[in-house]
């Protein structure tokens, strides 16, 4: 097993019995999740980078500032979209 602080040994061994699941299965499932998560994170972050590099502009972070102010108005803006000038 992975070395894990006493809290978190307690909490998944207290998931353990809530779950009837295997400390071995919880975590095999934890680590699942966080590795896809960051596998699709790390994925999105070399494209952006690469299309950044190949001299693309992307969205300006005054148009994404003004869609985020829009939130929750009767004028919501619509998602800003690269290469779509407002």
């Amino acid at each position: 097993m992975t070395r894990v602080s006493p809290d978190i040994k307690r909490k998944l061994r207290a998931l353990t019995k809530e779950t009837d699941r295997s400390e071995s299965y919880l975590a095999a499932e934890a680590i699942a999740a966080y590795v896809e998560l960051n596998a699709w994170q790390v994925t999105h972050i070399r494209k952006s980078l690469a299309e950044g590099t190949a001299g693309d502009t992307g969205v300006s972070h005054e148009r994404v500032a003004a869609w985020l102010d829009s939130w929750g108005n009767e004028q919501e803006l619509p998602t800003p979209r690269q290469g779509k000038a407002r």
